[in-house]
């Protein structure tokens, strides 16, 4: 117990002397923190009284005395510096508040100012509208408005027309419904089902499937009988074996048709025949009002001016091989002229009693007095006479069946073929009965002629050839009277070889246009009696552009690299919106003045197909055929320093614009960079990208923004009439074509002021290779060109269609099987449609960007197709149809550069 208590309490003492300790330890902190300072500061402050007034040690000084401390006169020195510059920056401060005073004066002045002009523009823009308002109203009053004629359609019950005082006497004006054919009704034609026909089982099978696949392809068929202008009705040509109906039956069933209302108006009767021994069955068959399509006419059969003399059905279902085609140079072949044939004589005796009953009865009554005796005898002495070497046979082996009186074809169809392929003219003689105006052996032979490239003689004035009310044959075929025979050979020795060749060029145009294929006739039939009644022709239908998707891009022309507009700013004076070119919309008038001229003009620039039309809303054609109006000299400018060529666009059209369609092939990175370079550049309306790839563009891809609409389309043809193109130029530019701004603004000068032609940079030229005997391509510089290549180009929309629609369909399926050679296949058709060469612009020897990747034309079988190319369009066409040329457009504001030797090649305006 005392153990425990003694360690308490010793061990209670340390603890108590710690506190003590604590506590004297707390008192001197706070004596020395809090009294030591207080001694201190009494001290120092009794120092300064100790040693008088002027020993102030802690105290203030006077003003300058501190400064005498020299280790803050620098300090003294920075307070005088800062307090100047304190000093200039208030000045400067009052200064712009004056400023900023005077300013938002002529703010608030200028905002006043603001506020008149609005109310003196809101003022003018009254006084225009009413005088807008006026103007309009004074047009109205000098100007009736006009609308479209309302189409009236007859009854079903409609009673018709008076009828004509006789069958001869039929004319359109006398027997036609004009009231179902308005000039906006369109040309629609309704087309008789060929099985519905009583006599369907005695038609030759490969003319009702001839006639139903071309029907099949035909823009103006319809299936709406009540709104039809026309109606067509297959009556032949029947088969060898079936006898044809009896008149009295045939017009029977021709009554029943269900829209043959009484008399049978507005109908064509249409018979195609395949052999020269056709049947004639609509002889004596009251047709009432409906005209007769045939090849075989008598003369009291035939109304002038109503029924059509059409031409054979040679080719069913088969398309014309090109190839076998001989060509059309050189224009004088082995023989000078040629006839096969073995005259049939008539069969009945011209005593005979009676009015003929049948046409066969009808040809077989008065024998030919005609000249037929007098040409055997006259070409049998040219024969003789060896002056030329001639071939010709008046009697046959095996001859075809024909008509009385007609002189029948001999052998078959490939043996004559062959004996015209060297013939340089081939006799076609009229039947010796001058009753028979029209016969299926007479346009066989002339069929057979011009698909050899043969020029047709006729003799006998009085033989109607198909389509003659449209188609001027003399320029095509030298059409003799009979009683001239003696002087024919003189005729044919005395013409020139370049008359001998544009004939031979106009009848390939006309056989390959209106009788090559079923569909051409076809074709050819209803734009004959579409123009007689002065319907315009329907538009050919452009071609969508579908529009690929795409993300937006950057703002183009951020990256300066790619800026190249060159040394001359070539554009407008002030920048204009894009706008489409203007439309012609071709009037009645000029369909019905222009008839004549367009079926008959020999290939020139711009020519008309009837059978496959243009798009009205395309520019006049009459702007292209008139060289000789007198364009203004190339920028219409007048000289000087070239102010007034930068000023002017030139042409003759005073706000024009141009498409861009830009073709591409899975270089995107190289497309960008061509897209960037569009912008800025002036009078271009928009951009077309024709993605030539089957695969589509990467989705992450970013198109650039040029300030223009580019169209992205996919997988199609450079060149198809997109709808999207509203402007006539069109700039057809690959993806990889390097050009500068000024470049392409001088070519589309150069263009407008040759519209019909190809003008662009890159020149090309054929030649003929004597060695292999064949054409071909060659892109070495040389001093003159013949091809101006469509990677940089400008041409008409025109071409578009007459590529697309009117070209031979052989040329293109060409290019679809190499992937190549489009570019010479358009210069082929410019150069055979205007008998131009192209025009190359600038001094550029290459047009392509530096760095881009590898093209298609340097693979080692790029020019080996293109040789092949060149020799098949020229196949196709029958002749070269490129033109050579040393001339070439330039400025001398391009400060051209050439190396010395070619300083001679190339003639400047």
């Amino acid at each position: 117990m005392q153990r425990n208590g003694g360690g308490a309490g010793a061990g209670g003492q340390p603890w108590l002397l710690r506190r003590v300790r604590l506590t004297w330890l707390s008192f001197m902190l706070f004596f020395i923190l809090v009294f030591f300072p207080l001694i201190a500061h009494y001290y120092l402050t009794t120092i300064d009284e100790a040693g008088g007034p002027e020993k102030h040690i802690f105290g203030p000084r006077p003003g300058g005395e501190l400064c005498e401390a020299k280790h803050v006169q620098d300090l003294c020195r920075i307070r005088e510096s800062v307090s100047e510059e304190l000093l200039q920056l208030e000045a400067k401060r009052q200064e712009l508040n004056g400023e900023i005073s005077r300013l938002n004066m002529r703010i608030e002045a200028c905002k006043r100012s603001i506020d008149s002009a609005k109310q003196d523009l809101l003022q003018l823009k009254n006084v225009i509208s009413q005088t807008e308002h006026s103007y309009k109203e004074l047009m109205a009053q000098n100007q009736p408005k006009l609308s479209l004629p309302v189409r009236l359609l007859p009854d079903k019950e409609d009673p018709g027309l008076p009828p004509p005082k006789s069958a001869r006497s039929c004319r359109l004006r006398s027997c036609f419904d004009y009231a179902r054919c308005p000039l906006t009704s369109g040309f629609p034609v309704y087309v008789y089902d060929t099985a519905s026909y009583p006599w369907a089982d005695f038609i030759d099978p490969l003319v009702k499937q001839a006639f139903a696949a071309s029907v099949k392809s035909n823009i103006y068929i319809t299936d709406n009988p009540s709104i039809a202008c026309l109606y067509l009705v297959l009556v032949g040509e029947l088969q060898e074996s079936s006898p044809p109906p009896p008149p009295s039956e045939l017009e029977k069933q021709l009554k029943a048709l269900p829209y043959w209302r009484s008399d049978g108006h507005n109908h064509v009767l249409v018979h195609f025949s395949r052999k020269s021994m056709t049947q004639n069955f609509l002889y004596n068959v009251s047709t009432g009002r409906a005209a007769v399509a045939q090849s075989t006419f008598l003369e009291q059969q035939y109304r002038e001016g109503f029924d059509l003399v059409v031409s054979p059905l040679v080719h069913a279902l088969s398309e014309p091989n090109f190839l076998e085609v001989p060509p059309q140079v050189p224009v004088k072949r082995k023989y000078l002229f040629t006839f096969q044939g073995e005259r049939v004589e008539s069969l009945r005796s011209s005593l005979q009693e009676g009015p003929p009953q049948t046409f066969e009865e009808e040809m077989e009554g008065d024998p030919p007095a005609d000249y037929d005796d007098r040409i055997i005898g006259t070409l049998k002495a040219v024969q003789d006479s060896h002056l030329d070497q001639v071939l010709v046979e008046f009697t046959c082996k095996n001859p075809r069946p024909s008509l009385p009186t007609e002189w029948a074809l001999c052998g078959e169809r490939e043996d004559r073929l062959e004996v015209l392929k060297v013939s340089t003219f081939g006799l076609v003689i009229a039947p010796g009965d001058g009753q028979l105006v029209a016969s299926a052996g007479c346009g066989m032979r002339l069929f057979e002629a011009l698909e050899v490239g043969t020029i047709p003689v006729v003799l006998g004035d009085h033989s109607r050839l198909p389509y003659h009310q449209l188609i001027r044959w003399s320029e095509a075929a030298i059409i003799v009277p009979k009683p001239r025979v003696t002087e024919l050979h003189f005729l044919l020795r005395s013409l020139s070889d370049n008359d001998m060749l544009a004939m031979r060029r106009q009848g390939r145009f006309l056989w390959e246009t209106y009788f090559s294929t079923s569909e051409n006739v076809l074709n050819t039939l209803l734009a004959c009696i579409r123009t007689s009644i002065q319907v315009p022709a329907a538009p050919i239908k452009e071609e969508p552009a579908h529009e690929i998707p795409h993300k937006a891009g950057k703002l183009a022309g951020t990256d300066a690299n790619l800026a190249d507009n060159g040394d001359l700013d070539l554009g407008p004076v002030e920048t204009e919106p894009p706008y489409a070119s203007p439309r012609f919309l071709r009037n009645f008038t000029y369909t019905a003045s222009e008839t004549y001229r367009a079926w008959n003009r020999a290939p020139g620039p711009f020519h008309l197909f009837p059978h496959t039309p243009l798009d009205p809303v395309l520019p006049s054609e009459a702007k292209f055929l008139g060289s000789g109006t007198g364009f203004r000299p190339i920028g219409g400018g007048t000289g000087g320093s070239g102010k007034e060529f930068q000023a002017a666009l030139g042409g003759n059209v005073p706000r024009e614009q141009f498409t861009v369609v830009m073709l591409t092939y899975e270089r995107e990175e190289v497309l960008m960079n061509s897209l960037e370079r569009l912008n800025g550049l002036p009078y271009l309306n928009k951009v077309v990208v024709v993605w030539n790839s089957p695969k589509p563009p990467s989705d992450d891809l970013l198109w650039p923004d040029i300030g223009l609409p580019i169209v992205k389309n996919s997988l199609n043809n450079r060149f198809l009439p997109w709808d999207v193109v509203e402007t006539e130029a069109i700039l057809s530019i690959d993806d990889d074509a390097h050009l500068r701004h000024d470049e392409i603004m001088f070519g589309f000068r150069v263009w407008r002021e040759a519209r019909d032609r190809i003008v662009g940079f890159p020149g090309r030229y054929h030649a003929w290779d004597v060695n292999h005997q064949s054409w071909l391509y060659n892109s070495n510089y040389s001093c003159e060109l013949s091809m101006v290549l469509t990677g940089a180009a400008f041409f008409h929309k025109y071409y578009a269609y007459l590529y697309s629609y009117v070209m031979p369909q052989a040329i293109r399926d060409m290019v679809d099987e190499y992937i190549n050679c489009e570019d010479i296949a358009m210069n082929f058709l410019v150069s055979h449609i205007t008998r131009k060469p192209p025009i190359k612009v600038t001094s550029r020897w290459t047009f392509r960007c530096p760095g881009c990747p590898q093209a298609l034309s340097h693979d080692d079988s790029h020019f080996h197709e293109r040789h092949k190319c060149i020799n098949f369009f020229v196949k196709v066409y029958g002749y070269m149809p490129l033109l050579y040329t040393q001339f070439r457009v330039d400025s001398v504001l391009f400060k051209t550069r050439l190396p010395h030797d070619k300083t001679k090649c190339f003639k400047f305006i």
